[in-house]
């Protein structure tokens, strides 16, 4: 297959997966293993793409980001939102540079880890959701009254997306909604957390691998975000329309399924 194709197929993974609670690196890796994907420079490639989720939720909330940076220099309760957005993307930040090596180094290797890693969160989505006082005990429906204490919750949670299969929106949205969100106010703020870590996460891979990076991996890497960004764009609304009307549950089993389905691959060789 042509390696424009897949760097497209792996963009367009990337958008759909990036927002869902399944986990996008989990797809993008056993996506790229499927294709035999050979340019994603120890891992760079399928960071780097986040940066397309990151161009689509400033374009999708433009008008509210505009005003909130209007806002910014005299307004508290925006000041006190964008600190609560810095606390929940410092653990994973913090973390996640310390551990980059790890993270990127041999992502063909982690395939039985992104299986269990799967299966694993979606039995925790599962009795989340069947949890009757889940959504009724919730507290905060509007993620500008969102409070530093629920940040680190959110934050804490958020980290353990550092864990290839995690998802690191399913880790923030079930963390939100722990530390007393309603889902659409957890899943808007995991939308938020996204600016910070997937750009920072971008920047710092990118600059690992500046050295290494040649004009047609770079050209690679541009249309794979480009492609990125379209999907994202629209994955956003979709979620959030689901999320009004539905749980999480189906999510929770589709998680279950994609694990079971992943281990068999690597047992059978097919990855």
């Amino acid at each position: 297959m042509n390696e424009w194709l897949k760097v497209i197929i792996l963009g367009i993974v990337e958008g759909i997966t990036e927002f869902l609670p399944i986990s996008s690196t989990g797809h993008l890796i056993v996506t790229a293993a499927l294709l035999d994907f050979q340019n994603s420079l120890n891992g760079t490639f399928e960071i780097f793409i986040q940066l397309g989720a990151v161009i689509a939720v400033l374009l999708y909330y433009r008008h509210d980001l505009f005003q909130q940076v209007r806002r910014l220099p005299s307004d508290r309760n925006t000041q006190r939102f964008w600190l609560a957005v810095l606390v929940g993307c410092m653990p994973a930040g913090l973390v996640g540079f310390l551990l980059r090596d790890w993270i990127t180094g041999d992502v063909y290797k982690q395939l039985p880890v992104i299986a269990i890693a799967l299966i694993i969160g979606g039995i925790v989505f599962l009795l989340v959701e069947r949890n009757p006082k889940a959504e009724t005990e919730a507290v905060t429906t509007d993620i500008a009254h969102i409070t530093l204490r629920q940040a680190i919750i959110i934050g804490i949670a958020q980290m353990t997306a550092l864990i290839p299969g995690v998802s690191r929106s399913g880790a923030s949205i079930i963390g939100g909604m722990q530390a007393g969100l309603s889902r659409q106010a957890a899943t808007r703020f995991s939308f938020y957390l996204a600016i910070p870590v997937l750009a920072g996460a971008t920047l710092v891979s990118l600059l690992d691998a500046i050295n290494e990076i040649n004009s047609a991996e770079l050209a690679l890497l541009v249309v794979g975000t480009a492609v990125s960004a379209l999907v994202s764009w629209l994955s956003i609304g979709w979620l959030l329309r689901f999320v009004s009307r539905n749980t999480f549950v189906v999510f929770g089993y589709y998680r279950i399924a994609a694990g079971a389905i992943i281990l068999l691959m690597v047992a059978f060789h097919i990855v």
